[in-house]
């Protein structure tokens, strides 16, 4: 039965329909309190979006809700089940840390999450013990809270798909890893939870009905104009790979690597999820890799492409016996759709970087300027947001691959590419201005804040917030924002958030 509760003083406005779906898709949870809560960071902005109280959700009885100590009532309080291709190896997983606390309704669509929805899941990460916990705690450490919460709200405001973060609370207990840690429950938003390993999960032990049941809710809930199509099952697919050709393109612009492209960390509706071993490019290498555990490069910032791809197929699988009753048919119809994701990509990924260089139309030359700008950037080892930058408003251009004849050639080419454009050279640097980031949340930065945070100084982390609120304005207080880290013998390295 759906669930609504609308009269709370805190806005919450819960209409559960995941519970609609067969039980065996999740698991009713009990509350695991903690002892001493305290806020750390509320997202004010984002409590409007959803149409939350701010100031009762910072209150005494809304930290109860967000530490995860008191139900709201109406809430649905469940982990769900999913499994996943893990590095390229099918294994079931699940919720084992997060819990659903609802669904939040909104009267209209609005964009939260970067995508048009009237309704939003609210997770508690963090928060305990699940069925679904495999032998672990349940439990997650503050550093890794704060870092999603700093990375996913910057994502927002890059204009990257993406889920948000409306608060982290420490909870006064100590969580065991490889150090004493302090332990953090973050509440995590998105348009839905639905994932690659949700499909998998059910085709691969619940059977065809199970999954028509799951990918009907998916349609009506994300891509509810295409349950009319004649193969409204292809359509779905399709409109999946649509969103990640555009989202992988998006992630490339603006140097971002993932980390952990595993079909659990990939959702139905294109949003990015999942910022444990995830970082920003500094130096432009497509070899680059930041995860601690990716040893072969699998999810290097050049393969999320192919990754993606690869991931879509493992989803699409799933969806082959509704497609069609004629195996190979089903086949056919899927690798057609799937085919298309390359070009796809390359379509959003090529307007794209038109843009980041003032180009509002397209011109056969046009794929050489930015390939040929990209090799100068990769050989002089040059910064990929930087190098934008200098470009965009014509300043630091003094130094290394700029002074090369080379990149003067280049600049004469590009500059009677704009020339040749029906629109002014002004206008050319105002798109770039749109679509440069000045800003980003790099890695020694977000670092430099989770050390602070660590020592009980969550300044550097607020004042780093701020910065990234915005990160298409140049500002003069940006400009230390712009440093590259220290030149060091150790590669830079993230970790699955603990």
């Amino acid at each position: 039965m759906v669930q609504e509760n609308k009269n709370n003083n805190m806005g919450w406005n819960f209409d559960n329909s995941y519970k609609n779906l067969p039980k065996s898709f999740y698991s009713e949870i009990d509350l695991n309190p903690v002892r001493k809560p305290q806020l750390v960071v509320f997202n004010e902005h984002l409590a409007e979006e959803l149409r939350l109280n701010a100031q009762s959700l910072k209150s005494e009885e809304g930290l109860q809700v967000l530490a995860g100590n008191k139900k709201v009532e109406g809430g649905a309080y469940i982990a769900q089940a999913y499994s996943g291709h893990q590095f390229g190896n099918f294994t079931m997983l699940g919720d084992g840390r997060a819990v659903l606390i609802g669904e939040q309704k909104l009267e209209n669509k609005t964009s939260v999450t970067g995508f048009d929805s009237n309704r939003y899941d609210i997770q508690l990460k963090g928060s305990g013990k699940t069925p679904y916990s495999r032998g672990g705690d349940g439990r997650a450490v503050l550093g890794p809270m704060l870092r999603e919460y700093i990375i996913s709200e910057a994502m927002y405001n890059l204009k990257i798909p993406t889920t948000r973060s409306l608060s982290v609370v420490k909870t006064g207990e100590k969580v065991y890893r490889e150090y004493v840690k302090e332990g953090a429950i973050l509440t995590r938003v998105a348009t839905s939870h639905l994932r690659f390993g949700t499909f998998e999960y059910a085709f691969n032990y619940l059977g065809k009905e199970e999954v028509k049941k799951l990918a009907d809710y998916a349609i009506d809930r994300h891509y509810p104009y295409v349950k009319n199509d004649e193969n409204k099952y292809l359509s779905f697919l399709k409109e999946v790979i649509k969103a990640h050709a555009k989202l992988t393109a998006k992630w490339l612009c603006i140097g971002f690597i993932h980390g952990v492209m595993n079909t659990d960390n990939m959702t139905i509706s294109g949003e990015t999820i999942d910022y444990g071993p995830c970082a920003f490019m500094d130096v432009y290498n497509p070899d680059t890799v930041f995860s601690s555990i990716d040893f072969h490069g699998r999810y290097a910032y050049k393969n999320q492409p192919n990754m993606a791809s690869w991931n879509i197929c493992r989803f699409a699988e799933t969806l082959l016996p509704l497609i069609s009753e004629d195996a190979d048919t089903g086949i056919d119809l899927a690798q057609k759709a799937i085919f298309e994701f390359s070009d796809l990509h390359f379509e959003h990924w090529f307007s794209q970087m038109r843009t980041k260089l003032g180009l509002f139309n397209e011109e056969a030359m046009d794929k050489a300027i930015i390939e040929d700008l990209l090799t100068m950037m990769e050989k002089h080892k040059e910064d990929y947001t930087n190098t934008f930058v200098s470009l965009t408003y014509r300043k630091n251009m003094n130094r290394g691959m700029f002074l090369t004849a080379e990149f003067t050639n280049w600049y004469k080419n590009w500059q009677e590419r704009l020339e040749r454009q029906e629109e002014s050279i002004e206008e050319a640097y105002e798109l770039m201005k749109e679509s440069n980031p000045v800003v980003i949340p790099r890695n020694h930065r977000v670092e430099e804040a989770l050390d602070a945070a660590d020592n009980g100084d969550f300044t550097v982390m607020k004042d780093l917030l701020i910065v990234l609120s915005n990160p298409y304005e140049y500002k003069l207080e940006c400009e230390k924002y712009f440093d590259l880290p220290q030149p060091s013998d150790l590669p830079y390295r993230t970790y699955c958030g603990t």
